[in-house]
């Protein structure tokens, strides 16, 4: 995608918008393309459980069906631990997985994106080698890169909150995650932006710029925070709009690093995964276009966030 599509017509998807199918949680595959494609949106991130389920070969078939263009892939990564079986285990599910975004990209219409995000993975067990582990992940971007560039996918690394540093992700910051890009050329490896996970920087602005002369910027994922977290955290996620994050800013400041790619909503959330997911994709469209898409502008109008 490139420049500024249209504003769409009054109740219709915006054209950036995608739906990243964690938010249809329970939804399987074939129906969550079907209806997505029934909303009226253009695009889709895909899981890989999901494309597991059915088997990378009808999935393939399916999205190519659907009309639909791939936003991202979900997600490679967990590969922290020390050398040994576990750690040539999860490379070797990374190289699977780089396999398939390729696969689905070239099945997706036209404007797929063939972007792996990457969950770094956190702590080893018994380990509290923080460094360690980061530096783990660099040699793990190190080994996977040239069979990335062969396949010509990109991988994301996203920078998760640092309550998911010990468990989920120990890269937390924009600027990490773009430290550990930086060795790469940035058409293989760049970053994955997540509103939930660095809204709270106050260094986002500065690392966003810098995501921007770098050309790291891969994929831009929204959804909201609001308090009181839930006891499990892994499942606070609210619609845009619905919590304390200001997207205006944010937004107008990734358009300025010339991101012109879509707009995925990701929402871990257990009330809204119970919900009937042709509602849920309604309220996805409503929520995008009240919280995000009126900043969706030219980037020659956009300025920095303050």
């Amino acid at each position: 995608m490139t420049g500024s599509p249209r504003r769409p017509e009054l109740g219709q998807p915006h054209p950036r918008l995608s739906i990243n199918q964690a938010t249809l949680k329970r939804t399987s595959l074939p129906d969550a393309l079907r209806l997505t494609a029934q909303a009226g949106l253009a695009a889709i991130g895909l899981w890989r459980e999901p494309v597991a389920e059915v088997g990378l070969t009808a999935a393939v078939r399916l999205l190519g069906d659907s009309g639909l263009r791939l936003s991202s892939y979900c997600r490679g990564g967990f590969f922290t631990d020390p050398e040994g079986p576990a750690r040539r285990r999860a490379l070797d599910d990374n190289r699977r997985a780089i396999e398939e975004t390729a696969a689905l990209a070239q099945a997706g219409a036209a404007g797929s994106q063939a972007v792996l995000v990457l969950v770094v993975g956190g702590l080893p067990a018994g380990s509290r080698d923080l460094a360690g582990a980061r530096q783990r992940v660099g040699q793990a971007l190190a080994e996977l890169v040239p069979e990335a560039a062969a396949a010509g996918v990109r991988l994301a690394v996203e920078p998760l909150h640092p309550m998911y540093a010990s468990d989920r992700a120990v890269v937390s910051t924009l600027g990490q995650a773009l430290d550990l890009a930086r060795p790469f050329d940035p058409a293989v490896v760049g970053v994955t932006i997540d509103t939930f996970h660095l809204w709270w920087d106050a260094d986002l602005p500065t690392q966003l710029a810098r995501a921007g002369r770098e050309g790291r910027l891969a994929a831009y994922q929204v959804c909201d925070w609001r308090t009181p977290l839930p006891p499990d955290v892994l499942l606070a996620r609210h619609y845009p709009g619905d919590g304390v994050i200001d997207f205006g800013p944010l937004t107008r400041a990734v358009l300025a690093t010339g991101y012109a790619g879509d707009v995925e909503v990701e929402i871990f959330n257990a009330e809204i995964w119970a919900d009937r997911p042709e509602r849920v994709l309604r309220r996805t469209v409503d929520s995008f276009e009240r919280a995000v898409a009126p900043h969706l502008i030219d980037p020659a109008q956009v300025g920095s966030m303050p």
